[in-house]
């Protein structure tokens, strides 16, 4: 048998039905119902930003962001994150993440957020938001609301309602 690399490169337009498939098997249909998606509706993947995995021409991970405000403070949101199933537990998400920050800090956005399980993302610096700073446009649990400053003071600036900004 032929091992096969991981290659990890940033994403390319002509990837998106790949990651659509992608997506598909790692969270199927009830992922549109979730608030972190219909946030996104509307507002275009920062490609700059998105990091895939491949094994072979297969992709087995992929993690975007895209633009948002709050008032006119501009920031992005880390997702989805997603990694085939039968390549989980592997470490591709942590590279991915890891990935798709140091993208946006070179980019020299200032703030990250996400919504996910703070036990995973604390390692990548992600932190809580304080309650009430910052509301989405449908249900989501507060210790959920996570953000990661890349610039210093940069959260100061950042509250009231979290909206896309549109493509």
């Amino acid at each position: 048998m032929t091992a096969l690399s991981l290659v990890i490169r940033p994403e390319w337009p002509e990837d998106a039905p790949a990651i659509e498939r992608l997506q598909a098997r790692a969270f199927g249909p009830g992922r549109f119902a979730r608030t972190a998606y219909r946030l996104r509706e509307g507002a275009a993947a920062r490609l700059d930003l998105g990091v895939t995995a491949w094994v072979g021409s297969f992709l087995v991970g992929s993690v975007r962001m895209g633009p948002l405000q709050a008032g006119t403070t501009p920031f992005v949101m880390l997702g989805p994150l997603a990694v085939d199933p039968s390549f989980e537990g592997r470490g591709i998400g942590g590279t991915l993440t890891r990935a798709a920050i140091e993208a946006a800090r070179q980019a020299g956005d200032g703030l990250v957020m996400l919504v996910g399980d703070a036990p995973y993302y604390s390692r990548f610096g992600f932190s809580p938001i304080p309650p009430g700073r910052l509301t989405l446009p449908g249900p989501v649990n507060p210790a959920r609301l996570l953000w990661l400053e890349l610039t210093d003071e940069f959260s100061d600036r950042v509250s009231g309602l979290v909206e896309a900004i549109p493509a």
